[in-house]
């Protein structure tokens, strides 16, 4: 089929722009095909565009025959301009319409579609995934990083108000960022390297020259766990501060949680309709539970957790019945946490650590950070490291390293809550596990 140019065509208003205040006027609409009804005497089209839908009428017998022609050559996800004017009109939900001076075809979509725009057509998670790019052509879809997207907005404002510098750390490292196996080797020219885990190291180098600093960007895990909150590269927000403790940077990540519900809250209704999703802005301050406190918590429960391990899952999923809300669980013990813990100086068993929990999730990881270089290089020992693969980072602890804390909040879980998603998949535009390298 012959289509057409863009030629000096642009767009006048998008969709959600189109209302009956507009009627009598010449407009000029970009989009998609979403849905065609034809029925004998008049072509209805609704015509999709980020913004949302409006409808295209074609009444056969008032119209031009090539404008006619064009309408009946129309297939679903077909990316057409349309040049008409505005009609007011009670047959449609927005009571609005456009009635076509001219028709442009762009291109078109090979049919039948592997999945239905209209989303009316249920489709399993992986066939939505092998067409991901048709599947974000969804509402719901779309609304998923709508909401993402506004809520990445007020993370940024909300820091850089509090005076935290946005930075960009390194993705191909020589070492472990924390440790474990959990990497993706790479080659590097004629060397071995890593992609990084997380900026943890450089971020917390950065304090020396820059106090507080914030980054948001992808990291990578090996990730062998295969379920629906694991994915092998994520977006994590972190920050970290000169001068803090875990306490201090608690309250500045509550503060954020309340902000970013109350933005989405404000700002994405009609996202947050699309989803039949809701939910309550927290209340500051969040609960505070000790580790030991959980794990009495749990025994009550009849779930027995020895002191020192870690909470299984199953465990968790109690919990978040008990705490169906946003919560932390602080004072880990010393061994379970990162080697850049500091332990408590009054019981060095347990760590000035904290986890933040949405219900049975863990959202956010963070605490009070060793800045004592011997300290720093007794902990690395302990689990198993080799200081000499650290040298570089221990390097900065001899050029003034200031009491510092910080955290991570993983972007995708913080989706999860925020849409009511189950599945991490949904929040993630182009997933990567250990069976989906594509597309």
């Amino acid at each position: 089929m012959k289509t057409d140019k863009l030629g000096n065509w642009r767009r006048t208003h998008y969709s959600a722009e189109i209302v009956p205040e507009l009627d009598g006027k010449e407009v000029t609409v970009f989009g998609w095909v979403k849905e065609i009804r034809d029925l004998g005497g008049i072509i209805f089209i609704i015509l999709r565009d980020r913004e949302g839908t409006v409808q295209i009428t074609v009444p056969r017998k008032k119209l031009e025959q090539e404008i006619v022609s064009k309408a009946e050559k129309l297939q679903r996800q077909y990316p057409i301009g349309v040049k008409g004017v505005v009609k007011k009109t009670r047959m449609t939900p927005r009571g609005v319409e456009i009635i076509p001076k001219e028709i442009r075809i762009f291109n078109v979509a090979k049919q039948p579609l592997p999945l239905d725009v209209a989303g009316k057509v249920p489709a399993k998670i992986d066939v939505r995934l092998d067409a991901r790019v048709l599947d974000l052509c969804q509402d719901k879809s779309r609304a998923i990083f709508q909401i993402q997207h506004e809520a990445l907005k007020a993370i940024r404002a909300f820091l850089s108000e509090k005076g935290f510098i946005e930075v960009h750390t390194p993705r191909i490292i020589a070492t472990a960022t924390e440790g474990g196996a959990a990497l993706f080797p790479v080659e590097y020219f004629d060397k071995r390297a890593f992609l990084a885990q997380s900026p943890q190291l450089y971020k917390e180098e950065l304090v020396i020259g820059f106090e507080k600093v914030f980054e948001i960007g992808h990291f990578f895990r090996a990730e062998e766990s295969h379920t629906r909150r694991h994915i092998s590269e994520f977006v994590s927000i972190d920050i970290e501060q000169a001068f803090a403790t875990a306490e201090d940077v608690m309250q500045i990540l509550e503060e954020l949680i309340h902000h970013v519900c109350k933005t989405v809250k404000q700002n994405c209704k009609k996202q947050l309709e699309i989803l039949s999703h809701d939910f309550e802005v927290p209340r500051l301050p969040f609960k505070r539970f000790a580790y030991t406190e959980i794990l009495k918590e749990l025994k009550k429960a009849e779930i027995e957790i020895p002191w020192g391990e870690d909470i299984p899952t199953p465990a968790f999923r109690t919990l978040g019945e008990m705490h169906p809300y946003f919560y932390f669980i602080t004072d880990w013990p010393t061994k379970s946490k990162a080697f850049y813990i500091k332990p408590r100086d009054d019981n060095p068993e347990i760590c000035e650590g904290f986890d933040l929990m949405w219900q049975w999730i863990e959202l956010a990881s963070g605490g009070t950070r060793i800045s004592d270089k011997s300290l720093l290089i007794k902990r690395l020992k302990e689990q198993g490291l080799n200081p000499e693969s650290f040298k570089h980072h221990l390097k900065a602890f001899d050029y003034g390293m200031p009491p510092h804390a910080g955290w991570a909040v993983g972007l995708e879980r913080l989706t999860m809550m925020l849409t009511g998603m189950k599945n991490i998949r949904e929040v993630v535009l182009f997933p990567r596990d250990k069976f989906r390298l594509t597309p």
